[in-house]
């Protein structure tokens, strides 16, 4: 009897253990249906839980960053933006989104006012102009022979200050000029008209490129000491935050420093740059950073050259020849033949325009330095005796302080009022 009731206890406490163990189970460890969770990771030595599963392949790509830091933004601490989520076009292609518009004109005009500043104080064009004109200056005909001195002075040049003047001196003669405020309308008005150089259209809306050659390829030429080779590291920039594929053409190939300095832009901006040996044919060096971006798919090219006085015709000649090897290595190369002047040179800068005018094809001209200068009038005499259009004006050293040239907002930046945008 007392064996029987000692197996009936034990049979009765292992049929609840059976039946009731699933009841008894912690809350937070049964899932919606009331069945058990999974079971929790154990942690590991270093205190973190150790993952369940293997990351997939897009989760561990995110674990690194391939996105090139602008230099500009690393030394003013910025965080890098995210990089574009890549369209695809009809036929599937992928191809880079569109970049974000800039910002708006009072911003830029603004912005170009600032890299001005030495042409609009008191000793600079717009600043001479200003004190002409200011108060209660009485509008005669003994004004267009002061605004005459004030544009000479400032390098703007005799053939351009005559062309500005005739329609002051037709609207003096009329009556039609008859306050400060009407003469400084005038001679904004006249001043957009001579800067605007009809030229090709498409470039106007890339930024002062023509990007419709893939690739494109710039060439760009100009005497020592103008900032060419800067120049192009800031435009990489620029091409590549706007999604555009760039290979750098190291072509000043006799001064050692400018192949060292393209090549740190190129590792900043992730920029292929191709450069041969000191002394290297730059022809060559050329040739081959064009057939690089063919097999890369990039989109532009944008080419050094050693500095040329403009004097030497044997070194005019070399340019030439240059040109004329980017054409063996691409039908139509070089699209672009960008002159870089430096501002401050005044009128000898002219002198140079002329002189590579004659033994190239410039299609645009890149105006360095202009914040070093308070003859910033240079841009008009320039432009309107070469007819050739102003694409790119510097202001500063960083990839943000070369600006797309555009007539309207420079004119405001130079002749205009600080009010106006």
């Amino acid at each position: 009897m007392e064996t029987f009731l000692l197996v009936a206890i034990v049979v009765v406490a292992l049929a609840y253990f059976l039946f009731f163990r699933r009841g008894l189970a912690p809350r937070d460890q049964r899932g919606p249906g009331g069945d058990r969770a999974e079971p929790r990771a154990r942690p590991t030595r270093s205190g973190a839980p150790a993952s369940t599963r293997a990351p997939s392949p897009p989760e561990a790509a995110l674990e690194e960053s391939d996105v090139v830091e602008d230099p500009a933004s690393v030394r003013a601490g910025a965080r890098p933006a995210a990089p574009a989520a890549p369209s695809s076009d009809a036929a599937g292609r992928g191809r880079v989104s569109e970049p974000a518009p800039r910002s708006v004109r009072g911003s830029d005009v603004q912005a170009l006012r600032r890299g001005l500043a030495r042409s609009r104080e008191t000793g600079g064009v717009f600043g001479r102009l200003k004190a002409l004109l200011g108060g209660e200056r009485q509008i005669d005909a003994g004004l267009a022979q002061e605004i005459e001195e004030v544009l000479l002075s400032s390098d703007v040049g005799s053939s351009t200050t005559q062309t500005l003047l005739a329609r002051l001196r037709e609207g003096l003669d009329k009556g039609e000029l008859s306050n400060p405020d009407a003469v400084w309308r005038a001679l904004r008005q006249e001043a957009v008209q001579m800067l605007s150089v009809s030229d090709r259209g498409n470039a106007r809306d890339n930024g002062g490129i023509d990007l419709r050659h893939s690739p494109t390829v710039v060439l760009f030429v100009g005497v020592n000491g103008a900032g060419k080779t800067t120049t192009i590291g800031k435009l990489a920039t620029q091409l590549q935050a706007a999604g555009k594929k760039c290979v750098l053409a190291a072509g000043d190939t006799f001064r050692a420093a400018a192949v060292q300095q393209l090549v740190i832009w190129g590792k900043r901006v992730g920029c292929e740059v191709v450069h041969g040996k000191d002394g290297a044919d730059p022809a060559s060096v050329l040739f081959e950073a064009i057939t690089k971006a063919r097999e890369l798919g990039a989109d532009v090219v944008l080419a050094d050259t050693a500095g040329r006085l403009h004097t030497k015709a044997n070194l005019m000649n070399e340019m030439q020849k240059i040109a004329r090897s980017a054409t063996k290595a691409l039908s139509g190369a070089p699209h672009e033949t960008f002159l870089v002047i430096d501002s401050t040179n005044g009128q000898n800068a002219l002198a140079q325009a002329r002189e590579f005018k004659e033994a190239l094809d410039i299609t645009g001209i890149i105006l360095t330095k202009l914040d070093g200068t308070a003859k910033g009038g240079v841009v008009l005499g320039i432009s309107d005796s070469l007819r050739v259009p102003v694409r790119f004006v510097g202001m500063g050293e960083g990839p943000d302080d070369l600006h797309p040239f555009i007539p309207q907002r420079f004119v405001d930046a130079l002749l205009g009022d600080e009010q106006a945008s």
